[in-house]
């Protein structure tokens, strides 16, 4: 029956993930579908292309949410239904695979970023401060979103196992969850990761021609 609770909240934050909220944001705005401008991927970065800082700052706090709430939810009420550190990790591994393959929005979806750190912040607010100031001192010193994104998803799982007994015990199952994620995020840059390396990867408040 854990086994059936544990995929059920799995299913559930998938659902909860799949939710895009740079459509859905921009439907209810009256702003064009981010996937048809700009880099086309339906997050909040290119929502802000659209010139709706009020719509890309409301996606970017939804597409978190769906990484926090269902991680919290499980921490709150799932040790009275036998739900542990697996389902914590599998809720989190679920939102973040359901926002970059949303079923409802055939399965094109956005880069992660937003609904990682939010799982992270879920997992442990510790940890999502780390990850978080990581973010800003790449974004700081180097002027690539991409890169801090990318930084920060690497070191997430290192943070987590180096506080291992000193903020929190590492479980297995969760830092599986935090490394596939990392993967993942670092897949849908692929092509920022070609940017970089090129030379030609666009710099935080740099004007676009």
């Amino acid at each position: 029956m854990d086994t059936l609770y544990s995929l059920l909240a799995g299913l559930a934050a998938y659902l909860v993930g799949s939710l895009a909220f740079a459509v859905i944001v921009s439907r209810v705005m009256g702003l064009a579908d981010p996937r048809t401008f700009g880099s086309k991927n339906p997050g909040a970065t290119n929502v802000l292309r659209s010139g709706s800082k009020a719509a890309a700052i409301t996606t970017l706090l939804l597409d978190a949410m769906k990484g926090l709430v269902p991680v919290l939810l499980v921490r709150a009420w799932g040790g009275r239904y036998g739900l542990g550190e697996g389902t914590v990790a599998l809720v989190a591994l679920g939102a973040f695979l359901g926002h970059l393959f949303p079923v409802f929005f055939r399965f094109q979806g956005g880069k992660g970023v937003a609904t990682f750190i939010g799982a992270v912040f879920g997992i442990h607010w510790l940890l999502g401060i780390a990850t978080g100031i990581t973010w800003l001192i790449i974004a700081f010193f180097f002027r690539y979103s991409s890169l801090a994104s990318l930084v920060a998803a690497v070191f997430a799982p290192v943070y987590y196992l180096l506080g291992d007994r000193i903020a929190w015990y590492a479980e297995a199952p969760v830092a599986a969850a935090l490394g596939a994620m990392a993967v993942l995020l670092a897949w849908r840059h692929r092509e920022n990761i070609r940017r970089l390396l090129a030379g030609t990867e666009s710099r935080l408040g740099a004007k676009k021609a």
